[in-house]
């Protein structure tokens, strides 16, 4: 049997502070492949968390345990710093939610889609540079010179989040983890930006980690998609199957999506019941 890419078992999250303690991811156990995970749910409900979780992005007083978390079969948990600083970028990588608060605004676009590869891979300036021009031509970017030479304060949105994109796949990391990477971009954009997502994720054989709140997008998008509620997974099923979940949640939050082929005077509310969380 192939071995996952990515193994979790009961991944917890808590947070302390005055003596009270708040389990913000409870219990989430998934594996993922080379392909296309989506991970849905309310803001609150644990998603960004268990990413970052993954990552080794919790800083104290967080608390992250679990049975296991492996890559490629190699165990994450007690990572030190410095193993970290090596990992990560090289074997996994994060895209943000929003350029405009993730890029260093005081660096120039080429020293930032350059350090990660410059990092791990030891070569001097101007082969990564050629690494740059590449990687932005693979996300679509016309005109990488000049691009390579600009600021985030001198890209739109939609160019900002391909820039980002490049910075975090330059060092062809085997997972990546796409933090509502498209929410702050308008509807042709987000398309465009899925599109390059998907086409390295083939090209590149990674698994990709897609955590939104738009379900339309994941549907059409993922392969297979969890539902987070509480800091629970509480369904997990194929993209394509969503529209037939029957968790009451997860069909809560279809029902609450604006659909342009059904419109209606009022979305529906999400009713949520205590006993989800237990």
């Amino acid at each position: 049997m192939t071995q996952p890419l990515l193994e979790v078992r009961d991944l917890d999250v808590a947070f302390t502070s005055n003596g009270v303690t708040t389990q913000a991811v409870r219990g989430v156990s998934f594996d993922l492949g080379r392909e296309r995970l989506g991970v849905v749910g309310e803001s609150g409900s644990g998603k960004s968390t268990t990413g970052r979780a993954i990552l080794g992005l919790v800083p104290p007083p967080g608390r992250v345990t679990a049975s296991r978390l492996a890559l490629s079969g190699e165990d994450l948990r007690g990572m030190s710093a410095r193993q970290w600083s090596r990992y990560r970028g090289r074997r996994i990588a994060m895209v943000m939610q929003d350029p405009k608060f993730s890029l260093n605004p005081v660096m120039t676009v080429e020293r930032q889609v350059t350090e990660a590869y410059r990092l791990h891979h030891r070569v001097g300036a101007a082969a990564a540079r050629r690494r740059a021009l590449a990687m932005l031509e693979a996300v679509s970017i016309d005109d990488p010179e000049s691009v390579l030479r600009r600021y985030p304060h001198q890209l739109s949105g939609g160019m900002g989040q391909r820039v980002m994109i490049a910075a975090m796949l330059i060092a062809e990391p085997d997972l990546l983890i796409a933090d509502e990477a498209i929410s702050a971009l308008d509807v042709t954009v987000q398309n465009e930006v899925m599109g390059i997502l998907d086409r390295l994720v083939r090209e590149r054989g990674m698994g990709l980690i897609f955590i939104s709140h738009n379900l339309t997008a994941v549907a059409s998008f993922c392969d297979r998609v969890l539902v987070m509620y509480g800091g629970r997974v509480v369904e997990e099923c194929r993209a394509d199957a969503l529209q037939h979940a029957t968790h009451p949640y997860t069909r809560a939050l279809m029902a609450a999506a604006p659909d342009l082929d059904r419109p209606v005077r009022n979305l529906s509310v999400v009713t949520r019941d205590p006993a989800w969380l237990r």
